[in-house]
Order: C-alpha cells, then sequence, then structure tokens
C-alpha cells in the first residue's frame, strides 16, 4: 500500500473481497439504473412540455388530463431514480466508505502498533541521509484515510456515472436523430451527431480550465492538512502539559507559538478561498451555458426547419443537457479530487515510511552507527552486555558511553549512577532495543519476561484493572489477584473501582496525582512479576519514605527479580532497618560504566509483614 493505485485497490483483495465487491457491484448496479432512469426522466419531461404547448390543440380532447398524467409519470420516475436508486445508492456506498476505511484503520493500526515499536521509531527520525519522516501521524490516520477513501468512491461513482450516460443517453440520442439541412453528409445521424460534437468540444476545454485551477487546489490542499495538523498537535500538546504553562506564567510564550502556528493556517486558507472563489464562478458559468445554451444548439436547425417537433427538440435537449452534466462531474468535483489526491499523498507517506522503519537497523544505519546484536542465553547466565557503544545521529566516531562487559545475573539489584546527561537512561534504551544509535551485543536470558517502568506515565482510557494488568490483557488475571496488587502498592483505596474507566466522569489518567500513577506501576510489576525490571526513574513523584515502600515491596514480592535501575538520588534508597536493597551500583563517568558490588549493612528481612487490615481486600488477599 506504498503506492497510490496498491492503496485503493487493497481491500478488494483482502480477505474481505466479498464484502467489497457485493457492495461495489450493487453501488454500480444502481449507478447504471440511475442514468437510465434519466433517459426516462427525459422523455417524459418532453411529454409534459409538449402537451403544454398543445394544451389548445382542438385534437386533445381532455388537455388537462394528459397534462396530469404526464406529470404524474415524471413525478414516479423522478422519486423512483431519486429515492430507490441515487438514495439507496448512497446508502450503500455510504457502507462501503465506512468498512473501507475500517479495514485500512485496522490495517495502519496493526502495522504502527507492532512488536518492532514502528510507532516509536516513526516519531524519532532519521538524519541527512534518511527520508524525511511524516508529520502529525494522527491526522493521516483519521482524516486523510477517511479523506482518500470517501472521495475514491465518489469519483469511481462519478467515472461510472459518465460511463452510463454516454451508453443510455447516446443510445437514445442516435434513436431520435435525423437529417439536418446543410448537413446532408450525415445522414440520418445528423443530430446526434452535432450533440455529441457539441458535448465533446464543450468539456473536454472547460474540463482542462478546471484541472489547471484544481492543481493549485491540491497544492493548497497539502499544505492547509499539514499547517491543520501542526496548529492541532501543538494544542493537544499544550493542553498535556496545561499545569507546566500556568506554573511558569509561561501564557504569552504559549500564545506566541499558537499564533504563529495558526498564521501558517490562515495563509494556506486566504489561498485556497481565492482559487476556490474562482472555481465556483468558472463552475457557475459553465452550468449556465450547459443547460440554457450548448443544450439546445444540436437541435435548433432541425426544429427550425421543421425536421423535429418540439416535443422531440425538448427531449434532445434535455439528454443533452444530462449527457453534458454527467460528463462535467468531472468539473464539478476538481476540488475533491484535489482533495482526494492530497490525501492519498499524505497515506501513502505514511505507509512508505511505516515500510522503512519496518526494519529499525537497516533504518538507522542510514544516518549513523545501527550495529546493535540481540541474542538470548540461558537464564542462569542473567543478562549480559558486551562491548556496547551509545552514540548520537549522524555521529559515527564518538560514543558518548561504552560499555566493554556487564552481566546482571539473576536477583541483582544494579543502581546506575552518574551526572544528568551522562547516558543512564539511554543505557536502559538501549538494552531494550529502544536506542537507535550504537554497537554492541544485547544478550537477555530465555523466557524471561522484563518490564520498563518509566518516569512519566501516561494512561489510555481503559478499566484500572486493565492498567494494572498491561501489557497483558485483564482477562488473564482474576480481580482478586488485581486488588491484591493494588493494596500492596498502597493503592487499595481504589480497589473498589477496578472495573471502572473513570470515577465521577474523569478518566484514571486525570485523576490521579504522578505519585499515584507510580504506584500504578508498582501494582503492575506485584501482579506480573518480571523476571527483570528497567526502573528509569519511575520513583521520581514519591516521597522519601514511598520511595521506601515502593522497594521494599518489590523486595517482598518479586523476591528472584533482577532489578536495574535510574534515579535521582547520589546513593541509593535503603530499606527502614537500613538493609541496601541494591547491590551493585553501575558508576558512569566520562563515558564509561564501571560496576560496584555493594556489601549488605545488615541482615535482610525474610518474611513480608502483615498486611494491614481492609474490608474490601482482606477476603481478596485470604483467597489469592
Amino acid at each position: 500500500m506504498r503506492n497510490f493505485w496498491g492503496l485503493i485497490r487493497a481491500y478488494w483483495t483482502s480477505e474481505r473481497w466479498v464484502e467489497a465487491w457485493l457492495l461495489t457491484l450493487s453501488i454500480g448496479f444502481l449507478t447504471a439504473a440511475a442514468s437510465k432512469a434519466s433517459v426516462w426522466m427525459a422523455v417524459a419531461s418532453g411529454d409534459l412540455l409538449n402537451s403544454i404547448v398543445n394544451i389548445h390543440d382542438p385534437l386533445q380532447a381532455n388537455p388537462l388530463a394528459v397534462i396530469l398524467s404526464n406529470a404524474g409519470l415524471l413525478i414516479l420516475l423522478m422519486i423512483l431514480k431519486e429515492v430507490g436508486f441515487v438514495g439507496f445508492r448512497h446508502l450503500l456506498s455510504t457502507t462501503l466508505h465506512r468498512k473501507w476505511r475500517g479495514w485500512l484503520n485496522n490495517r495502519f493500526n496493526e502495522a504502527l502498533l507492532d512488536q518492532n515499536h514502528t510507532h516509536y521509531h516513526l516519531q524519532q527520525g532519521g538524519g541527512d541521509n534518511s527520508p524525511e519522516m511524516p508529520d502529525n501521524i494522527d491526522q493521516r490516520v483519521q482524516e486523510s484515510i477517511k479523506g482518500m477513501t470517501g472521495g475514491a468512491i465518489g469519483l469511481a461513482m462519478g467515472i461510472l456515472g459518465v460511463l452510463m450516460s454516454v451508453l443510455f443517453v447516446g443510445q437514445k440520442l442516435i434513436e431520435m436523430s435525423t437529417e439536418v439541412s446543410g448537413f446532408a453528409f450525415l445522414g440520418a445521424y445528423g443530430t446526434a451527431t452535432l450533440a455529441f460534437v457539441a458535448i465533446a468540444l464543450y468539456v473536454p476545454f472547460s474540463t482542462w480550465i478546471a484541472m489547471r485551477i484544481g492543481r493549485v487546489l491540491e497544492t493548497i490542499t497539502v499544505e492547509m492538512q499539514r499547517s491543520e495538523g501542526s496548529y492541532r498537535s501543538e494544542m493537544t500538546t499544550f493542553l498535556r502539559r496545561s499545569f507546566q504553562v500556568a506554573a511558569s506564567d509561561g501564557e504569552n510564550v504559549q500564545k506566541a507559538v499558537n499564533e504563529g502556528l495558526y498564521s501558517g493556517v490562515d495563509r494556506a486558507w486566504a489561498r485556497f478561498t481565492r482559487y476556490d472563489a474562482c472555481y465556483m464562478s468558472f463552475t457557475s458559468i459553465y452550468n449556465y451555458f450547459a443547460v440554457r445554451i450548448v443544450a439546445y444548439l444540436p437541435g435548433l436547425l432541425p426544429y427550425m426547419s421543421h425536421t423535429i417537433s418540439l416535443k422531440n427538440y425538448i427531449t434532445g435537449a434535455e439528454l443533452v443537457g444530462s449527457m453534458i452534466n454527467e460528463c462535467s462531474w468531472f468539473i464539478q468535483v476538481m476540488p475533491a479530487i484535489a482533495n482526494l489526491k492530497a490525501n492519498a499523498k499524505r497515506v501513502t507517506e505514511l505507509a512508505e515510511a511505516i515500510h522503512i522503519v519496518q526494519q529499525p537497523a537497516n533504518f538507522y544505519a542510514r544516518s549513523g552507527v545501527s550495529e546493535f546484536r540481540h541474542s538470548t542465553q540461558h537464564e542462569l547466565f542473567g543478562l549480559t552486555v558486551r562491548n556496547l557503544e551509545l552514540m548520537h545521529r549522524d555521529n559515527t566516531t564518538a560514543p558518548f558511553l561504552s560499555v566493554a562487559h556487564l552481566r546482571f545475573r539473576k536477583g541483582d539489584w544494579t543502581y546506575l549512577k552518574g551526572e544528568s546527561g551522562s547516558g543512564k537512561t539511554c543505557l536502559l534504551k538501549a538494552i531494550n532495543g529502544l536506542w537507535p544509535h550504537g554497537r554492541g551485543d544485547i544478550i537477555l536470558p530465555e523466557k524471561v519476561d522484563a518490564l520498563y517502568a518509566a518516569q512519566e506515565v501516561k494512561l489510555p482510557a481503559v478499566s484500572l484493572k486493565q492498567l494494572v494488568c498491561l501489557p497483558k490483557g485483564e482477562s488473564e488475571f482474576k480481580d482478586v489477584s488485581v486488588a491484591a496488587a493494588l493494596h500492596r502498592a498502597d493503592m487499595g483505596d481504589f480497589i473498589e473501582d477496578i472495573s471502572r474507566d473513570a470515577r465521577d466522569g474523569t478518566s484514571w489518567d486525570q485523576l490521579l496525582s504522578g505519585g499515584q500513577k507510580q504506584k500504578l506501576v508498582l501494582a503492575r510489576i506485584l501482579l506480573h512479576k518480571p523476571g527483570i525490571l528497567f526502573l528509569d526513574e519511575a520513583t521520581g513523584a514519591l516521597d522519601p519514605q514511598a520511595k521506601i515502600a515502593f522497594h521494599q515491596a518489590i523486595r517482598d514480592y518479586c523476591p528472584s527479580i533482577t532489578v536495574i535501575s535510574v534515579m535521582h538520588e547520589h546513593e541509593p534508597p535503603k530499606s527502614k532497618s537500613g538493609y541496601n536493597f541494591y547491590s551493585h551500583v553501575l558508576e558512569i563517568q566520562n563515558g564509561q560504566a564501571d560496576l560496584v558490588s555493594l556489601r549488605p549493612t545488615m541482615r535482610p528481612a525474610t518474611t513480608v509483614e502483615t498486611i494491614a487490615r481492609h474490608p474490601t481486600v482482606q477476603p481478596m488477599i485470604a483467597a489469592e
């Protein structure tokens, strides 16, 4: 799906091809029926006008009844076309739009959220030698896919309508055709030939003008989408950091940022409105000439020479007008086509970028060194890091952190110590495959789950139980186990709400404080009991006593865990009894990492403290 046609046809060749083709063929049938109904309506309209003109004809016994009969037939045909054909076609086309968009959305969702963390790599960007990464991914997935699918369906329906109109209306024009005085060489197809010539001259020339304007509209539409996406993205980011802006009195700076981004939106919008106004004026003039002049010209000469009747003249004009209208569909929807092309371009750019970053090592190698080798070994050997060098983008000579050999054995607690910017967090990211540039061997223990706990916790809008069960599904754990984990993490007050995705209408992400979110992560750790735990300043929002309780809970309930931790503290925390939680310190200085063993200051506790009585949790914990 990295080019326009591949993106367009993917749904029709997917596992849901029966659904796609059934809807498509139904829409095609109704489009053909609507075109045929236009012929019937043109004939009925000619009969009606002819009966009105001949209302005083003495040969008509009951002219009013004839007029009413013709008018009733025209109304019935109009209802059949607009309700039975066009209306039902609209229902099917919107259904196709919804299902096609849903299928594409799922495909991109799966691609972005794959095991390679594609969504993360897309936002890291490459370097000077790498392709530019797509901006505003959310807008491309939401708005651009929706606009592209709707525009493509409309375009296909319009083209099919033109073909059906040429078939049915053209057939009727040929059927009604007669000789034209002065054009005897055309024979019996004189009026039909003149009609086709008029259409062939008028529509293509006007379409050429429309395309010239349309190209400009397409360029401006892409610019508008980009600027609108940037403005919306900044607003979303601003609202997420609203407290920081208020606390720092940063409203004036934020206001200037917002105004600068919106000025880009306004400039693109102003250009678009000017060209759109020109296009609207052009189409209005075009439609007027098509219906009032061009449609009546082909039959004028034969009507003046009494070769055809008024009825046939009016019917022919209606048919020519109908064909011009159908063939002019391209002109009418040129702005929509420009929008379609702009949306398709943004979607295919995203698809191409996803394809590129699905092999992260190859992608990052374009802008620097990316030679990490990940493998596994028996769990008894723990986690091993060898010959590791971490670098920045486009820097192939000077690593900012070098590690010759490290081994983290089962049960080791290692505290990473170093100045800010020394590379502590980068080391954790590299071990987890989230740092792009550098080289080295990272050997993980087999059949051991790892969990990465970061400082900043963003909670999706799901139930409290699901938040604790992440990354697994909530169906994999019993409520009693989740409740026990929450209680042990000092989050017992929220146990009654584990099945809810909000409390009093407020989502958990907004309701919980920074410290409570970090305790929620602790509950997740206690529930999953991972073999390796990475703590990336995961206690930064907790007070000293809460930090001790955080570590004590992990020590008590995950006795064999391997912990690798980054914190702000100069010295690693100790238990209330003075025992060192951490067995090692990995000190990073001058780009080098040295592992030092710590001696315990006293004998560690061997039993878990008695859990405080809680009216809701106590029976759950007992049951567990």
